[in-house]
């Protein structure tokens, strides 16, 4: 165990020396395996970051939530002519659904409509995501309260003027004043403030609760009817730990029944269950990891090129050095250990600085964007493992070279 502490002692010593006394060499030696750990780390960090940000947006909602709508969420294999032929769903089809179907938690109505602008005494709020729904989107979507509350049944029923406001919604309009009993104007109409949400923070797909503000569906549905102007949806919670597929086709059953399509007859709608959006996401978050690797993998290449340079290099300017050794009996494992453990930590000193740097950039995006870059402990071992791993490859080569010379050889051309 000495024996090995004391080749690392001497190879981090050799290795430290080399750095000191050929800087240009070794800079552009460590340069390819620095770029290739932080372009495979930086890669691994950011998509971290993103299933991070996707599972902290969807934490609050079931992944067997069920969007049924005329559209679908992914690619179709129904033609684009007719899927926009398809009707949209109805505000009886959400109650004769609440009402017949089993195993559910939640139905819910929701209208997806355009962005408005608030108005409270001088102040002005400009696009705004404005989300008209039914009493039941609260639980659903997993709302928390700041202040205040969310509309109750009686409330969503009779599209009674009330409204709920996003965090960020509410600091532009009433600043540090407590705006539960306020009104402000919306859609030529007066609200009444009766919830400020929790604040959120940027959500991943560009959405935030933050920006948005809930107000009962049937308010709109009272004064516009059901145009085309706003899409529909219906959503539906089921109950834990039911077979999915079965609950899809009783609601695709009860749906048909209820629109009186006959047996044959292709749906018109699309069930669009969360789990099957996230799985998608996966997919793309999985294909950019592969992309990442694939790219990273050539600067690795390169860098393990340069490592192995540096070190024939280093094999030649000690051969007389190596030669001395020998001679006083160091074996030829001794000295395959002395190159291989400083080809190590030279990889290992550039993959550092390559994982240095990412968590530089981490650290800058994170408060540029408003976004949580994380450089995780298991990516850092990562990177500090793959450099190692690269310097072993590279440092082999020389290593045997430099463990098989003769020792009268060595001394003779060291002279």
């Amino acid at each position: 165990m000495l024996l090995y502490l004391r080749l690392l002692n001497e190879s981090f010593r050799f290795a430290i020396n080399a750095l000191r006394n050929n800087k240009l060499r070794t800079l552009l030696s460590l340069l390819g395996v620095t770029i290739g750990i932080f372009s495979i780390i930086a890669v691994l960090a950011a998509v971290d970051s993103l299933d991070r940000k996707i599972a902290k947006d969807l934490s609050s909602l079931d992944k067997n939530t069920i969007y049924l709508m005329r559209f679908s969420f992914g690619p179709s294999e129904i033609p684009k002519w007719k899927r926009e032929q398809f009707p949209n769903v109805k505000y009886d089809e959400y109650i004769n659904l609440k009402r017949t179907l089993t195993n559910t938690d939640q139905v819910g109505f929701q209208l997806f409509v355009a962005n408005e602008t608030l108005k409270y005494d001088s102040k002005t709020v400009s696009d705004v995501n404005i989300v008209p729904s039914s009493y039941e989107m609260g639980d659903i979507d997993g709302l928390v309260f700041e202040k205040g509350r969310f509309y109750n049944e009686a409330e969503s029923n009779s599209g009674t003027a009330v409204i709920v406001l996003g965090y960020d919604i509410a600091d532009g309009l009433f600043g540090s004043s407590d705006p539960i009993g306020k009104n402000l104007r919306l859609y030529g109409q007066r609200f009444t403030v009766i919830g400020v949400m929790e604040k959120q923070g940027a959500g991943f797909f560009g959405d935030s609760n933050d920006t948005s503000v809930y107000l009962p569906a049937n308010f709109l549905r009272r004064m516009y009817g059901d145009n085309d102007a706003m899409t529909p949806v219906i959503v539906l919670k089921p109950e834990k730990g039911i077979d999915m597929d079965a609950y899809k086709a009783e609601v695709s059953y009860k749906l048909r029944s209820i629109r009186g399509m006959k047996a044959g007859e292709m749906d018109n709608f699309f069930i669009n269950v969360l789990s099957g959006f996230t799985d998608f996401i996966d997919g793309i978050i999985g294909q950019m990891n592969v992309v990442g690797w694939i790219i990273s993998g050539f600067s690795l290449l390169v860098g393990g090129f340069g490592i192995a340079n540096i070190m024939f290099v280093s094999v030649k300017e000690r051969t007389n050095l190596i030669g001395i050794q020998k001679s006083l009996g160091a074996k030829n494992k001794f000295i395959l250990f002395q190159f291989l453990f400083e080809a190590v930590i030279l990889s290992v000193i550039g993959g550092l600085i390559g994982l240095f740097l990412v968590w530089i950039i981490a650290l800058v995006l994170s408060k540029a964007l408003d976004f949580e870059f994380v450089l995780g402990m298991g990516n850092v071992l990562l990177g500090t493992g793959l450099a190692a791993l690269i310097g072993l490859i590279s440092g082999i080569l020389p290593a045997i070279s430099a463990a098989n010379l003769d020792p009268v050889e060595a001394i003779r051309t060291g002279m």
